[in-house]
């Protein structure tokens, strides 16, 4: 009988990230004694203006396989950069509405310099490196591509 294929890990999940998802994230950290620092990033999204029309929701979507590549590749940069205990970090796919959070972004070491500069470094790798897009809906269904600024 053949082994069961493991299923690779990604970095997307569907739908909003959930206040519980993030709860139990953090708990599963309780009983590593060596971290001293955890630096957590939450991105939110905002029902902006734009041309006189709000934003209801983002629908995020990626070349999946090619981002979850490349984030490793951010991820050993980071590590070999920085004193790191761990990096989890889960992005949004599908639609998000306005008040939700679509980005998830947890970095742990020992002291909180190295979780504070490693997470921030890696949001804006994230936003400027990863093949993820987001169609900005509006309350008419009418919508624009969002620009990362």
């Amino acid at each position: 009988m053949d082994a069961p294929v493991k299923k690779k890990k990604t970095m997307f999940i569907e739908g909003p990230v959930t206040p519980e998802f993030i709860a139990t994230s953090i708990s599963k950290h309780s009983s590593k004694t060596d971290i001293g620092a955890h630096q957590i990033f939450l991105g939110q999204i905002r029902s902006d203006s734009i041309d006189g029309k709000i934003v209801k929701a983002i629908e995020f979507s990626s070349y999946g396989e090619m981002a979850d590549e490349q984030y490793l590749v951010l991820r050993e940069e980071l590590f070999s950069k920085f004193k790191l205990s761990c990096m989890h970090v889960y992005h949004s796919l599908g639609r998000v509405h306005s008040g939700e959070i679509n980005l998830f972004v947890f970095v742990s070491s020992k002291h909180r310099k190295d979780a504070t500069d490693a997470c921030s470094e890696l949001v804006e790798m994230i936003k400027t490196k990863l093949p993820i897009w987001g169609k900005e809906i509006f309350e008419d269904e009418k919508y624009v591509w969002k620009v990362n600024s």
